[in-house]
Order: C-alpha cells, then sequence, then structure tokens
C-alpha cells in the first residue's frame, strides 16, 4: 500500500512538471511583433544642384506594418540648402516603429559651380616649406616628403586626403584614422576654400582654413589651417 502510495506522488510530481513546462512555453510563444519605419527616398541619394538654381527637396514617403506614415515622417536640414553657396548638405528624414525604435535616411546634396573647368587632381606631394607651428612655444616643425591625393568630385568640388600633409598619419606614425580628409572648393580665380574635414580618430576639424590657392601653371597647392585650438600647418603640395 506504501508503494502505491509513493508511485502516485511521482506521478503527480511527473505531471506537475509537464504542466509547468508547458506553461512555460505558452509564455515564451506570447509575444507580439515589433514594426520598424520602412522609409524610401524620393529622388536620388546624392544630388547635384549648379549653384545659382533653384532647389526642391524630393522628399521621403513612409510606411508602418503596411499603413502610410509619410505625414509623421520627421525631415531635417532640407532648409539649410542655399543654392547659391558651393558645398555639402546633408538632410534627414526619420520616423518612429511602433515599440519607439527609431529609423531614419540620408540625402547628401551638392551645390557645385559648373562653370569653374580648371582640374586640380592629382597625386602630390609635401614640399619643403611646409611646417607645423606651435603657438605656445614658437616651435616650428618642417616636413615634407608625404603623399596627398586630390580628386575631383564634381566641377568646383574635390576631395583631399589629408589637409594636414600626413604630418600625424605618416610622420608621426598614427595611422589612417589620423588623416584630415575633407573637400575643397577651388574658385574661377583659383582661390582654394575648405568645405569640411574630420580626422577619425580624435573626431575633430580645423579651427580656420584660409590663404588657399592653387597655380595651374605649376599645379601646386598651398594652404594654412589653424588646428587644436593651439598649432597652425602651413602645406605646400607639387
Amino acid at each position: 500500500m506504501k508503494k502505491i502510495y509513493l508511485f502516485g506522488l511521482l506521478l503527480a510530481g511527473v505531471l506537475l512538471g509537464l504542466t509547468s513546462c508547458n506553461d512555460d512555453n505558452d509564455e515564451l510563444t506570447d509575444s507580439r511583433l515589433t514594426y520598424y519605419a520602412d522609409l524610401q527616398l524620393q529622388g536620388d541619394e546624392f544630388m547635384l544642384v549648379p549653384i545659382g538654381s533653384n532647389f526642391s527637396d524630393p522628399g521621403c514617403i513612409g510606411t508602418l506594418a503596411g499603413e502610410d506614415i509619410t505625414d509623421k515622417i520627421v525631415v531635417e536640414g532640407a532648409d539649410e540648402v542655399d543654392p547659391n553657396s558651393p558645398g555639402f548638405y546633408y538632410i534627414t528624414y526619420s520616423a518612429v516603429g511602433s515599440d519607439g525604435y527609431p529609423a531614419s535616411v540620408e540625402r547628401t546634396v551638392c551645390v557645385y559651380d559648373p562653370s569653374v573647368t580648371t582640374d586640380m587632381s592629382g597625386e602630390y606631394t609635401v614640399q619643403e616649406g611646409s611646417f607645423r607651428y606651435w603657438f605656445a612655444t614658437g616651435a616650428v616643425v618642417p616636413f615634407s616628403g608625404y603623399p596627398v591625393t586630390i580628386e575631383r568630385i564634381v566641377p568646383s568640388i574635390f576631395s583631399i586626403s589629408d589637409m594636414m600633409g600626413g604630418y600625424y598619419d605618416q610622420r608621426a606614425g598614427y595611422g589612417p584614422r589620423y588623416m584630415m580628409g575633407g573637400y575643397l572648393q577651388l574658385t574661377n580665380d583659383n582661390e582654394v576654400i575648405a568645405l569640411s574635414a574630420i580626422v577619425p580618430g580624435w573626431s575633430d576639424s580645423y579651427d580656420e582654413f584660409y590663404d588657399g590657392s592653387y597655380d595651374p601653371e605649376t599645379h601646386t597647392v598651398t594652404f594654412d589651417l589653424d588646428y587644436g585650438g593651439q598649432m597652425q600647418f602651413h602645406i605646400i603640395l607639387n
């Protein structure tokens, strides 16, 4: 009789364990779907706008779980595009999904001057006479011999591999993350203007860029920039 009683308790325990497992599985399968906003740019992701022309943002459309949410998209940067000022402008479109997760897409607008036909693209070398000047101590560190690449993106707009002429990337040996890559504008008067730049390793840029010029006869690019609040770079490229 005692054996029958113990067997009954064991069987009840097994059945209770199975029931508990089933309950746990039921909880694991009791979930709901998370829907993310699907955003689709209208027009090109990279837009070219000739200087002096009109700019109209093509916009963006969005859906969430099959429903149109275009009127809920937040647009940032479209009002900042100046078709009279060459450079790059960025427009961001964003929306929030069903559980608050954000989604976004970006458009780049490049305003350029098609009348500038001079092409200063090339593989340059930092020339003697280039230096880094430290404001606080007056120390001048000359350097030369490092390669710098300039490429034309569109007429009047160029990319440059390192505005600091390889000083930190190559001379100091810090590596490519410490190159100041960026974009330059060339005018019809052969003035060189900086549009933007970034040093990924330090997440910063130049303080001021000035006295930029290009000599098409000697293929020489010269400019100065202040950096880090404490130094000046004088760069001569040929």
